[in-house]
């Protein structure tokens, strides 16, 4: 029986390489953009910190690996891993990105809410949460993963509905509103940003039950879940507060 590989055909002609996975995982903790990062346990760049991932093994996808690998170097448990939300970011091909030899990696990004402190395992010393804004140099080329991870995350947050994924399963409007403005980095004008969720269909449902009090002050606010939508119409555009706020009768207050 035919194997389907071509008579005289030799795999040693071609240079060899290797596929790894690399996983830009964020949340939100303290009101600030999260990535999670594994401390180099050997080398290349031993002791420097990294974005979780590795080498994809033979008989494995690379969306396998991608999970396998997050387990393995953060100690999250299998539903952690499984429930997170994993979209491929690109790929990654040039030649020297890794001292040891040729490497194709294949990025991920991923985002949960609320997950838990990680601890190190496989080949990483130890594992941490950082601000996004205070990583520093990290090991191969994956400052550039990062931030190209970020740019598709708040890109994706204009036309999808992908900012629930930051939420817990019931969250208020202000909840949010306040991954827009973490991811974005600005300050949203509340009224506005409260319209324009209500209106784009299937973004965001009423919970039924009490209003819940949040940051200790203010109104209780009505929770919220995800809708069945996927993507926004019209898009929810990334405007400061400097917007006009929503004009109201006159003689009426807010």
């Amino acid at each position: 029986m035919s194997t389907g590989v071509p008579e005289g055909y030799d795999p040693h002609a071609f240079p060899p390489f290797a596929v790894t996975v690399d996983l830009a995982v964020f949340t939100v903790r303290d009101a600030a953009l999260h990535v999670l990062l594994v401390e180099r346990g050997q080398e290349p760049f031993q002791g420097r910190w990294a974005l979780p991932g590795g080498f994809v093994l033979p008989r494995e996808s690379a969306d396998e690996a991608a999970r396998r690998e997050l387990a393995e170097e953060t100690g999250l448990g299998p539903d952690a891993v499984g429930a997170l939300h994993l979209e491929q970011l690109r790929t990654y091909t040039d030649p020297d990105r890794d001292p040891r030899m040729r490497v194709v990696s294949v990025a991920y990004a991923a985002l949960l809410p609320d997950l838990p402190e990680p601890r190190g395992g496989g080949d990483a010393a130890s594992a941490r949460w950082w601000a996004t804004g205070a990583t520093g140099p990290l090991a191969f080329d994956h400052d550039r993963i990062l931030t190209d991870a970020r740019d598709r995350i708040g890109a994706k947050l204009e036309y999808t509905c992908l900012a629930t994924e930051f939420c817990p399963a019931e969250f208020t409007l202000g909840e949010l509103q306040q991954v827009y403005e973490t991811v974005w980095d600005v300050e949203l004008d509340r009224p506005n940003f409260r319209r324009k969720v209500l209106n784009a269909p299937g973004f965001v449902q009423p919970v039924d039950g009490p209003p819940r009090r949040t940051g200790g002050r203010g109104k209780p606010a009505a929770l919220y879940r995800a809708g069945g939508a996927t993507t926004l119409h019209p898009p929810l555009l990334r405007l400061p507060s400097t917007e006009p706020p929503l004009s109201r009768p006159e003689g009426r207050t807010p």
